[in-house]
């Protein structure tokens, strides 16, 4: 690839993440609205929102296979406008069946859209033969912190869901496609093999099938990094307001700060994070961060008030926000050095599965170990198992280095390990 199309294809999928960022925040920042709009008791709620990440869970396995004969950026190019889509719906619907379809689709949507969009993030960076991951990451941030704000404007001018969701779908969505058309994917012509490709006779095509990619169990540590990450990421997003409310005897404003604050570090880390990663080295940065995001739920679970409180859910931001990119890009690196490029994409598809795994089970846990216990004990689960990655790190190994193209496969491969993988 020339070095204009890498700097272009990276401001381009910089935007899609951004865009990722803002339509996230404006679903799960607005969920009371959609529970009152369609009438979704309370018992029946936790099962419409557990239903999206399952379903996510679902899409990127799907994209797995999928990206197999399509490449990965015309499976974002697709699937954001259809997230878009997807929560416009969830704001025009007005029955029950409705609003479960509208976020079905926006559950598979979001998996293919996660996905695809790691995929890339780490194929630019082997192009580019250093640490970029984290300013994706950075650039969801920022949409998260926009979208949250926004959702919080609405809120307090009492708009509806409509007149909330429609301008912005009308300026994000044709704005993720018409990024997408500098999307860099690993083949410098990629164009022109898809032309290629589609001449081809349709038993010709069948025979250049790629083989099913073999094992990862090389990626066991990478995806229990991947789970205990998101099982602290989902405590802070689910439980961090009501513990300042109940537990730190805060006002119901004030309980509020400790998500945005939370936001607002894992922006400046992952702004920060790559020269790092360069400088230390990418075990290092993750060793700190997991020390660092552990010591962090140690503040909050001792905290004696309120402020202290929103000190440690800072701290942890600070902590948790350089994991998860390090882990997409530690993964796509060991899968392509032992099985190629399509080895890498599928390892990043495997990886984000744990992503929703973690998603799932953190917030129960949390909230029954707080019932049966105490919320300050509760708050050890997620310390300890954020420690339990700083062991991990040396999975993480060295950083990334440059490849000429995507169809030079590696000389050391390793094939015929973990035949029953993942």
């Amino acid at each position: 690839m020339t070095e204009a199309r890498l700097r272009h294809g990276r401001i381009s999928l910089a935007i899609s993440f951004f865009v990722q960022g803002v339509v996230f925040a404006l679903l799960v920042t607005r969920i009371p609205a959609v529970q009152d709009r369609y009438g979704i008791s309370d018992g029946l709620l936790p099962a419409f929102l557990a239903a999206v990440p399952i379903l996510a869970g679902f899409g990127s396995i799907g994209t797995e296979r999928l990206v197999k004969r399509v490449r990965p950026g015309a499976v974002l190019r697709w699937a954001q406008p259809v997230v878009c889509l997807a929560l416009l719906a969830v704001g025009v619907g007005d029955g029950l069946a409705q609003a479960a379809v509208a976020l079905a689709v926006f559950g598979l949507a979001v998996g293919a859209l996660d996905a695809s969009m790691n995929m890339l993030g780490v194929s630019l960076q082997r192009a580019y033969g250093r640490n970029i991951m984290l300013g994706f990451h950075a650039a969801y941030s920022l949409g998260g912190i926009v979208g949250a704000s926004l959702a919080w404007a609405g809120a307090h001018w009492g708009l509806s869901l409509i007149v909330l969701y429609g301008p912005l779908m009308a300026v994000l969505a044709p704005a993720a496609l018409l990024a997408s058309r500098w999307y860099a994917d690993r083949a410098g012509h990629a164009g022109h093999a898809d032309r290629a490709d589609q001449r081809k006779p349709r038993a010709q095509a069948v025979v250049a099938t790629p083989p099913p990619i073999p094992g990862m169990r090389f990626l066991l540590p990478l995806c229990l990094v991947m789970a205990f990450v998101y099982i602290g990421d989902s405590t802070v997003a689910n439980w961090s307001a009501k513990y300042l409310q109940d537990v730190l005897g805060s006002s119901e404003q004030l309980s509020t700060v400790p998500y945005n604050v939370y936001m607002a570090m894992t922006l400046l880390g992952r702004a920060v994070g790559d020269a790092g990663v360069r400088r230390f080295g990418p075990d290092a940065v993750v060793r700190a961060g997991a020390v660092i995001a552990a010591g962090g739920f140690g503040v909050v679970a001792v905290a004696p008030g309120a402020w202290v409180g929103i000190a440690g859910f800072t701290v942890l931001g600070l902590g948790l926000c350089v994991i998860v990119p390090q882990t997409f890009a530690a993964g796509g690196r060991l899968a392509f050095e032992r099985l190629g490029p399509e080895g890498s994409d599928a390892a990043v598809a495997r990886l984000n599965i744990f992503n929703y795994v973690g998603f799932l089970v953190g917030s129960p846990l949390v909230g029954a170990l707080g019932e049966v216990w105490s919320h300050r004990g509760a708050m050890l689960v997620p310390l300890l198992l954020v420690l339990v990655t700083a062991p991990y790190a040396r999975a993480f190994g060295p950083a990334a280095r440059p490849i000429p193209c995507r169809h030079e496969r590696p000389r050391t491969t390793d094939v015929g390990r973990g035949s029953n993988g993942l």
